[in-house]
């Protein structure tokens, strides 16, 4: 499969201090890629060198086959799109007043504002200023903004982050849609949850480093202790090894008629993380 992002050796230091260091890793074309770590372990910087805001210190950075620094020429600024924490919405126009402008800027007819707004359910909102509006919906603004164009590449720098749970479910669902459009997504955040509901495959990066590169349910299987937790009617909660004496000890329950729930032991990415880095995601 054709790789849309190409990293190398990638470094950066700011002051003497390394952001990100010896990072190395592919993203193929159609994929929902996930970048995972706590603040500060080098998302941000990874995706400003990405789309052409930051010029790396060492290494090689190559998206859509070309070295990073041809970003900043009309042909490729419209092959992708960014969602960060900077949000650049002009604050006394409305919602369908900053998306008029970007469709203008884009080429895109007027018309595609409705559908990334229903996207982003804000599809009632659209005459509300900027400067009138939560955190939480300015995000969404910023989110409809990035989808206008439907890019090849969409950068989303932990595009939930201020969302409710409605909401961020909303979001989901626009993202999985594009996906099938065939936009690739490179996703950073620190909510393994999300990266779990959404990414095919993902990274796990530490101090600068990535630790791991897998798909979620590769990495789970590796980390697994095969184990399961039988919670019996009695509310008592009994842990079974894998193999034939767990097997018979479950038979054993369940011909008892004790059994409540059955649940598998394996980890999820937030267990996986702490266990590889030592460090908690906050």
């Amino acid at each position: 499969m054709e790789n849309i992002i190409e990293v190398k050796n990638l470094e950066k230091i700011f002051s003497n201090q390394k952001a990100i260091e010896s990072v190395d890793f592919q993203v193929r074309r159609g994929e929902i890629f996930g970048f995972l770590g706590p603040s500060g372990s080098g998302k941000t910087t990874t995706i400003k060198i990405l789309t052409g805001q930051l010029v790396p210190t060492g290494g090689e950075a190559l998206v859509f086959g070309e070295s990073v620094s041809k970003l900043k020429q009309p042909a490729y600024r419209k092959r992708f799109g960014v969602l960060t924490d900077n949000s650049g919405l002009y604050g006394r126009l409305s919602i369908y007043d900053n998306l008029k402008l970007y469709c203008d800027l884009y080429d895109v007819p007027y018309a595609k504002i409705g559908e990334v707004l229903a996207a982003v359910n804000l599809q009632e909102d659209e005459k509300k200023r900027i400067s009138t509006l939560s955190k939480g919906m300015t995000q969404r603004v910023t989110l409809a903004r990035a989808l206008l164009h439907e890019p090849e590449l969409l950068f989303l720098d932990e595009p939930t982050s201020a969302l409710d749970p409605v909401n961020t479910l909303h979001i989901y669902e626009g993202l999985r849609a594009l996906n099938k459009k065939g936009t690739t997504i490179f996703l950073t955040t620190h909510d393994m949850q999300e990266a779990e509901t959404l990414c095919d495959r993902v990274a796990f990066l530490n101090k600068g480093r990535i630790q791991l590169l897998d798909a979620p349910g590769k990495l789970k299987k590796r980390f697994s202790d095969s184990t399961i937790t039988v919670e019996l009617k009695s509310e008592e909660k009994i842990i079974l090894p894998a193999g034939a004496e767990g097997a018979q000890q479950l038979y054993d329950y369940m011909q008892a008629n004790e059994v409540e729930t059955i649940h598998s032991n394996e980890p999820t990415l937030g267990d996986i993380f702490v266990q590889v880095t030592g460090r908690k995601l906050a």
